[in-house]
């Protein structure tokens, strides 16, 4: 009854939130790497989308302009960059398996919990949306955070630092009025320079272990000199 009693664009909104909360559940247990990737790219379309929604609802033309950097950034040239990397070094089947699936999703299910009750102060003294997107928000950060524990290949725990960054820019956009142009520019060179900066140092990561798993760094021992 709470959904169907909403205006359309709070229905949308909240839609395209649960939808990114799924996402990010798919990219924490999805095996093969590629599909991550794609899994992180149609994330960010889900954001562009409701920042472009949040634009024309509050009437304001900025977000136009993050709606459209998000979709350069994180639908376009940041899976472009990961899928280059991937077919140079040939990993389009390689499976970056989680140790435990199993306690992994009931893990990131228990911190959706644990999100929606702690903001439940804030849903009872706001607006009911507030609330859910709020505790959707703060469970893709999370989830998030475990990807970047969890994963042993460096483009999956890249995929995990951006979703974070998506859960952050989508609350900051749904929730509020969207951040000041000069923070979206900081935020959106940021993102760029930081994905350079993953494409450097993954080169540097095959050409020392001849892997993109993290998980191989355990191995090395120190050579008798």
């Amino acid at each position: 009854m709470f959904f169907a009693h909403l205006p359309v664009h709070e229905q949308i909104t909240l839609a395209f939130a649960a939808m990114a909360l799924m996402l990010s559940f798919g990219m924490l247990i999805h095996p093969r790497v590629v599909t991550v990737v794609k899994m992180f790219a149609l994330q960010g379309l889900f954001v562009s989308i409701v920042t472009a929604l949040a634009a024309t609802i509050d009437n304001a033309p900025h977000l136009y302009f993050s709606a459209l950097l998000t979709l350069i950034l994180k639908v376009i040239l940041i899976p472009y960059m990961l899928f280059r990397m991937i077919k140079k070094f040939d990993m389009y089947f390689v499976q970056d398996d989680v140790l435990h699936p199993v306690l992994t999703i009931l893990g990131a299910g228990a911190l959706v919990i644990f999100c929606y009750d702690r903001t439940l102060p804030i849903a009872v003294s706001a607006a009911s949306l507030t609330g859910h997107l709020i505790a959707i928000c703060m469970s893709i950060v999370l989830i998030g955070m475990i990807m970047l524990i969890s994963r042993k290949t460096a483009i999956s725990q890249v995929a995990g630092f951006m979703t974070i960054e998506n859960g952050l820019f989508f609350a900051a956009v749904s929730i509020t009025d969207g951040m000041p142009m000069i923070v979206e520019f900081g935020v959106a060179f940021d993102v760029l320079v930081a994905s350079v900066i993953f494409g450097v140092f993954f080169l540097h990561i095959k050409e020392s272990i001849e892997s993109l798993n993290i998980g191989s760094m355990a191995d090395l021992s120190e050579k008798d000199s």
